[in-house]
């Protein structure tokens, strides 16, 4: 494996002795793959989902490289007022769902641009959209993702104006003077294959067709990472090339996208220490320092996060376990049957890919720490 977290290994332990649990952020990596997404020739802007990971630290290594953000909360919002003062509002997308009305009184009044996610906004609110600029978010009703609860897309999913409702979406938008300029999908998580952002192109297209001002197409984000030693990294050339191609189609629309997860999760590891070590029957199970109140994806999502034992990298792997936190819950399993070297109580346990959506859903549950986020810039 070549990955930052075994080159900074050195610096991980260290940081290790002065906490006993971290989450750990390499900002050059951030600067890496933010690069990599801005280099693509067929996509006008991109912009950071802040949901994934709000470290100050983090999203202003993202604006310095040109990226911009989509938000879905107020708190967000101002949560980037406060990091970046300067920043221009023009350079944020309000994507809020199922949100109270002054939400988008709040963000209106401020000049942002807001996504409406389904027809009761120009139903009921139809005066806050007159003569406003809108972009509305659209179900390509297909869905992709490595757990139904990231699948954002299709009749099980709350997201999205429904295609069959385009016409009527139409109709309350003219009745409202609503203009709008951008349409917008996003239909899940963790996709590995790029054809699923042309497919939605496509779609998204199409719908543009019922609406003159239509200027931008927002594809939405959700582009897979590395899960496993084995796993081949997203092609981000392949998805440029289907795109450019239907850039050369539709030379009316710029499109955007959406990343989150891709952006951030390689850059972040959870370290922890080892409590203690319990067989019972054919099974083994290490216990360590923190569990799904600071990680809680492998429980929520079934999501799988690469652990290893940092004290002993150069140990062949030679037991099956399953790492487990000191939540009181059963589902508080980090990792079910991870090959690891033999290991010892205090031994620094790395979690890989907890860059993103990691500390922001931590908890106090069971009245424990949320671990601190550490930058390392070198």
């Amino acid at each position: 494996m070549d990955t930052w977290w075994i080159r900074k290994r050195d610096k991980l332990l260290e940081l290790a002795e002065q906490y006993p649990n971290a989450y750990v952020y390499d900002l050059e990596s951030i600067r890496s793959a933010a690069t990599a997404m801005s280099s693509l020739r067929s996509v006008k802007r991109v912009l950071y989902a802040v949901k994934a990971n709000f470290n100050p630290d983090v999203i202003k290594v993202l604006a310095s490289v040109g990226i911009d953000f989509d938000c879905v909360s107020l708190g967000e919002i101002e949560h980037l007022n406060t990091v970046l003062p300067d920043l221009d509002k023009n350079r944020i997308l309000f994507t809020p769902n199922f949100a109270p009305r002054d939400e988008y009184v709040w963000a209106i009044g401020r000049g942002i641009t807001v996504t409406i996610d389904n027809l009761y906004p120009l139903q009921q609110w139809p005066e806050l959209f007159a003569n406003r600029e809108i972009f509305i978010r659209i179900d390509p009703e297909q869905g992709d993702g490595h757990h139904e609860y990231v699948v954002t897309s299709g009749s099980g999913s709350k997201f999205g104006v429904p295609l069959n409702e385009v016409s009527e979406l139409k109709r309350l938008a003219t009745a409202a003077g609503a203009e709008v300029v951008g349409i917008h999908a996003h239909t899940g998580s963790g996709i590995v294959n790029p054809k699923n952002w042309q497919t939605v192109a496509n779609i998204l297209a199409r719908v543009a067709k019922h609406f003159s001002g239509v200027k931008t197409l927002d594809l939405g984000g959700g582009i897979g990472v590395p899960e496993r030693t084995a796993d081949a990294p997203f092609n981000l050339q392949e998805l440029d090339s289907l795109l450019t191609n239907f850039c050369s189609d539709y030379p009316q629309y710029d499109l955007w996208l959406e990343p989150g997860r891709y952006l951030v999760a390689v850059a972040g590891v959870l370290l922890t220490r080892v409590t203690q070590i319990k067989g019972k029957g054919a099974d083994c199970y290490i216990g360590v320092n923190t569990g799904i109140n600071s990680l809680i994806r492998p429980a929520l999502y079934d999501a799988y996060h690469e652990i290893v034992n940092l004290s002993r990298m150069n140990e062949g792997a030679s037991k099956s376990a399953t790492v487990v936190g000191p939540i009181c819950e059963a589902g508080d399993k980090l990792g079910i049957n991870r090959l690891l070297p033999e290991t010892q109580e205090n031994d620094v346990f790395l979690i890989a890919n907890a860059g993103a959506y990691g500390h922001v859903m931590s908890s106090n549950y069971n009245l424990r720490d949320i671990p601190p986020e550490i930058v390392i810039c070198d």
